[in-house]
């Protein structure tokens, strides 16, 4: 593979998964911030407005980091990826815009009422605010989800002297994978906020055990969290039954199944061989990967040697076991957590704010699997990635690159920090 390429890929994959780690936050927390403000209305319990104060400073932080990294990822659009735009521009164009448009806008001008209106507008109307802000945030989920799953399962578009241009905006949006991944991500969202409450708040009662509003936060955290992660499953088991339908290289690739095969066996752990076409040291489970992928212990399942093009295995065979396996441990913790919450033993309390970013873990995962599980295709069956590269060299990259990775390390550093420093000073 080309150097360039390769640097270029590296430098957006660094891009994307720094800053989707602050949308993942800010979408499922924007929503409890929106609970916290309205119980504070309903009750006049003082808690309330204590856990609000806090956690909209978390979430304003949070929504400037999205904004600048998405700032920074737009950019690459046409510095390192400028085939992209010059091909599917005339789609991907207009659903960034109606993203800035329709969500970004709104959230933006919301946000400041929230921040700074508390004092300067009724009730009603900052109630009204907080929950316009969730909204937007969801709403911007929706755009870059529909374009991501477009990209996945192209649909609703033709050919044209131009490029790419739609000839269904419905059916563009509306794509095939487009409803399971955009649950999927609003769960996933949910649930790292739920952890990232929970977490900090446990950071608190470490410093302060008596702090009765973060134990109600650690509770409500808990809760949430050990409702959504088992939705979560079920989400993504019904988006598992979509990528096998319409994109079964995939599936192929991230369960390592070599050959095509009847009651296909469920590799638990093990290292891919690409080279020799095998799984060394394999865990398996017979029948399991036919039974989890298609409800069918005896159903038929297409193996890489099916595809000519077919994405790299280890990559997305690692990162899919990453994201199962922790979301396993979330839905223990969240469960296993429920008869201590009244009062919290200080063992529980280190493992919530070990659990404090543990979202982070799966979403990156989850989305490592989703982006290298559609190689070679940028979009697929239409545009590969090696088609859409610009023409800066290596050199040029890999300084680039290498500035990108010191920057979001030390902005990330320090986010974490912050976040932790706030959990323990309130």
């Amino acid at each position: 593979m080309d150097e360039a390429l390769i640097l270029a890929r590296a430098q957006f994959g660094l891009n994307i998964g720094f800053h989707i780690l602050f949308p993942t936050i800010t979408i499922g927390l924007a929503w409890i911030l929106a609970w916290f403000r309205v119980r504070y209305e309903m009750t006049r319990d003082e808690a309330w407005l204590g856990a609000y104060k806090l956690w909209v400073k978390v979430f304003a932080l949070s929504f400037a980091m999205g904004v600048v990294s998405g700032v920074t990822m737009s950019f690459q659009f046409g510095t390192n990826w400028p085939g992209y735009m010059n091909h599917v521009g005339n789609i991907a164009g207009p659903l960034l815009a109606y993203e800035v448009l329709t969500a970004f806008f709104l959230e933006a001008t919301f946000l400041g009422i929230m921040l700074f209106g508390m004092e300067r507008v009724s009730g009603r109307v900052h109630v009204a605010s907080s929950i316009i802000v969730a909204f937007g945030t969801t709403v911007s989920a929706f755009w870059i989800l529909a374009l991501n799953s477009w990209m996945q399962t192209p649909a609703g578009h033709m050919e044209s002297p131009g490029g790419i241009v739609a000839a269904s905006w419905w059916a563009v949006i509306f794509n095939p994978s487009f409803p399971y991944r955009l649950t999927h991500m609003l769960f996933a969202s949910g649930i790292t906020a739920a952890f990232l409450v929970a977490g900090l708040s446990a950071w608190r009662l470490l410093a302060a055990p008596g702090d009765a509003a973060a134990r109600d936060t650690l509770r409500f955290g808990a809760r949430l969290a050990a409702v959504l992660v088992p939705l979560q499953i079920v989400a993504g088991d019904m988006h598992g039954l979509n990528t096998l339908e319409h994109q079964p290289a995939k599936i192929a690739a991230l369960e390592a199944i070599w050959h095509t095969e009847r009651g296909a066996g469920l590799t638990l752990l093990g290292i891919p061989n690409e080279e020799e076409g095998r799984t060394d040291y394999a865990l398996m489970l017979p029948k399991g990967a036919s039974l989890i992928l298609a409800h069918d212990a005896n159903a038929e399942l297409k193996g890489l040697d099916a595809f000519k093009d077919h994405p790299p295995v280890a990559p997305v065979f690692f990162a899919f076991r990453v994201m199962v396996g922790m979301g396993v441990l979330m839905l223990v913790v969240a469960w296993g957590s429920q008869y201590w919450l009244r009062t919290p033993p200080r063992w529980l309390l280190w493992i919530f704010a070990g659990f404090t970013f543990s979202g982070w873990i799966a979403t990156l995962a989850g989305w490592l699997v989703t982006e290298i599980g559609r190689q070679p295709w940028l979009v697929t069956g239409i545009l590969r990635t090696a088609d859409a590269v610009g023409p800066a060299g290596g050199a040029k990259l890999g300084a680039s690159l290498t500035a990108y990775v010191l920057t979001y390390t030390a902005l990330l550093a320090a986010y974490m920090v912050t976040l932790t420093h706030m959990a323990r000073k309130s």
